[in-house]
């Protein structure tokens, strides 16, 4: 049987997140220091103590979480648990991706922070603020939520964005149109339906401005092959070739997360232990409902760290 290893994304920060681990291994410090001396920026002490306003702004969000994620990968190396030894394949949600990379190696991490600060720059300029919005739905599947978005748009942008597990789906797009999508799944037997504090639509078309930064900074990084096949959100599947992952992560600015899709490949592929390495356990949630009799691990404190290297000891 498989494992893969996991990397949250944007929603799973938290002020306090990596300073147990950090406080507690000299490998995480050293990812933090990396980070802060990339962006020119104490990232870390925003982490570690708030505030939690400036914490959410998308351009510190995704290398802090990308910086808490790879913290636990140092950490989990430094008791012998490693992706090259213990993980099969790699995943990520969103931002994740990067994450996943950088713990396979095909990014260092200085080179994932400046190019998620780019990213979150680039979402976040966009669209003004307040003109896109983004909404979850619960209870319809993908394709009624297709369906709805579809008669909600109206000339206006209105897309599934993320489909994260069997009646888990988030639209995203211009703001009159999310809020006419969210009447129309009421109407459709949704069991909610509601605005997400997000500061950008994110994975739609009105992100077309950031992919193009994106395909910018994308050439100029220097990438290479991961340790192990990462399995890309636009496609559900692996990849492992620079080239395909710098077109893949360009796709994903504007593209579908196809999370559920990607879980389900893994589990038709074996794997039947994921950890979810980094802030919050939103991963975790989803695989729940998901994979059945599925072993499920996080790593986001020095405990845990303990407990999943003495459980793939044995």
């Amino acid at each position: 049987m498989a494992t893969a290893f996991l990397f949250p994304g944007q929603g799973s920060q938290a002020v306090g997140m990596g300073k147990a681990l950090a406080d507690g291994f000299a490998e995480a410090r050293a990812v933090f220091q990396d980070v802060d001396a990339a962006l020119g920026q104490d990232l870390s002490t925003l982490m570690f103590e708030g505030p939690e306003d400036q914490l959410t702004l998308t351009a510190n969000t995704q290398p802090a979480l990308m910086a808490v994620s790879l913290a636990a990968t140092k950490a989990l190396a430094s008791k012998g648990v490693t992706v090259a030894k213990h993980a099969d394949y790699l995943a990520g949600h969103s931002l994740g991706e990067y994450s996943a990379l950088a713990a396979g190696g095909a990014f260092d991490i200085p080179t994932a922070a400046k190019l998620l600060r780019t990213r979150g720059d680039a979402m976040q300029s966009a669209v003004p603020v307040g003109e896109g919005a983004m909404a979850a739905v619960l209870n319809l599947d993908l394709a009624a939520v297709e369906e709805i978005a579809a008669k909600a748009a109206e000339g206006d942008v209105c897309q599934a964005a993320n489909d994260n597990a069997p009646g888990q789906v988030v639209i995203s797009g211009s703001k009159a149109a999310v809020e006419r999508a969210i009447e129309l799944a009421k109407e459709a037997g949704a069991r909610r339906a509601i605005l997400l504090p997000v500061s950008a639509p994110f994975h739609c078309a009105l992100m077309a401005p950031a992919a193009d930064v994106m395909r910018g900074a994308l050439a100029g990084a220097v990438i290479q092959q991961p340790a192990k096949p990462v399995v890309a959100n636009v496609l559900a599947s692996p990849i492992t070739e620079p080239d395909a992952i710098r077109t893949r992560l360009v796709e994903q600015v504007t593209g579908r997360v196809r999370w559920r899709e990607s879980v389900e490949w893994m589990a038709a592929n074996g794997v039947d232990t994921f950890i979810e390495i980094g802030a919050g356990k939103a991963l975790s949630g989803m695989i729940k409902r998901m994979v059945d009799g599925a072993t499920i691990l996080n790593v986001a404190t020095p405990d845990d760290v303990d407990r999943v290297a003495d459980h793939l000891a044995h």
